[in-house]
Order: structure tokens, then C-alpha cells, then sequence
């Protein structure tokens, strides 16, 4: 069977090497986000929100606060990518549930699209901080969100690794 929704979410893989200076356009990134806002979420709610950053120094800013929480100053946790789009949820019960789709969602759009991409962490730690409030409140963003996580995007300058294989015992049948 060929199915392409099958086939992409096979294909896709996380992307650790970005050429920072091939910049995903505005429109495809808009084409990304707005599939973002097309997963589901719990009773239909929609709850997250998508910031898309293409702004060098705030992408920067980003970076190094991520990079703080890990206790590193030396690295970019986002490989390079000059863009980012980060996901959060406003607090709610099924927050933790909400989030991650849209996530996969935004993951696979940009696959559909030619882009590459990468889950990166840590934007809980960075937007519960005063640094990321203040970044929220500069770009108008209001309530109280916890941070899922950021999509690094762009374009790779390598090649992508091939798949690990499925283990085994991935998938059990009750029938």
C-alpha cells in the first residue's frame, strides 16, 4: 500500500545538522503553522499556541536560554536551524496531551514541504522564566502557557540518517 500520510510519517526523520543561511520562506512556514492548528485537542478546545520565530537575535536569545538550562553556554541546542517554532499550551488538565500533537503535526507538515526538523525541549523551563515571560509579553501573548517544546526548522546540509528497525515487540494484538 501507498499510502503518502503512511509513507511521510516513515520518512520523516529528526534533522541535527541545519544550513544556517537557507531561511524557509514565510509562506511555508505559514503553511507549517497553520497545519499546526489543525491537530486535534481535547474536546476540541485549542489550547496551544504556535510562535514562529525567524528573527535572528530573538532565535539567538532562544537558543542561549535553552542552552542555559542545560547548564551549557557553549552550544546551540537548535544545530544551527534558523527558525523555530515553539509550542505552547495554555495550563489546562489535558495540556501535556494537547501539546505533542500539535507538535507531530508541525513535524510533519514540514516534511511534506521539504523542510527538516528536530523536537527540541527544555521551553517549559524557558518560558516559566522571568527572561521568557518577558519574551511572551513583548510579543503580546497573554495568560499563563507551559512550554511543550520547539520544532527546529529549516533545511539540512547532510544527509539524514536511515531508520533504526521497528523492535519487535513494538505492537501487541488483543483480539
Amino acid at each position: 500500500m501507498n499510502n503518502p500520510v503512511i509513507t511521510a510519517i516513515k520518512q520523516r526523520r529528526s534533522c541535527r545538522t541545519f544550513d544556517p543561511n537557507r531561511i524557509p520562506s514565510d509562506e511555508i512556514i505559514s503553511q507549517i503553522a497553520e497545519a499546526g492548528t489543525w491537530a486535534p485537542t481535547s474536546m476540541g478546545c485549542q489550547n496551544p499556541i504556535i510562535i514562529a520565530v525567524t528573527n535572528k537575535a530573538l532565535r539567538d536569545k532562544i537558543s542561549a536560554m535553552n542552552a542555559a538550562v542545560m547548564g551549557k553556554t557553549d552550544t546551540d541546542p537548535f544545530y544551527g536551524a534558523p527558525a523555530m517554532l515553539i509550542v505552547l499550551v495554555k495550563e489546562s488538565p489535558n495540556a501535556a496531551y494537547d501539546g505533542p500533537i500539535v507538535m507531530q503535526t508541525l513535524m510533519l507538515a514540514a516534511h511534506s514541504l521539504g523542510l527538516n526538523t528536530c523536537w527540541i525541549h527544555r521551553a517549559k523551563e524557558e518560558f516559566e522564566s522571568e527572561e521568557g515571560k518577558q519574551i511572551l509579553k513583548e510579543l503580546g501573548i497573554e495568560g499563563n502557557y507551559i512550554g511543550i517544546g520547539h520544532v527546529a526548522l529549516g533545511y539540512t546540509n547532510q544527509a539524514i540518517p536511515e531508520p533504526k528497525p521497528r523492535k519487535a515487540d513494538y505492537i501487541y494484538w488483543a483480539k
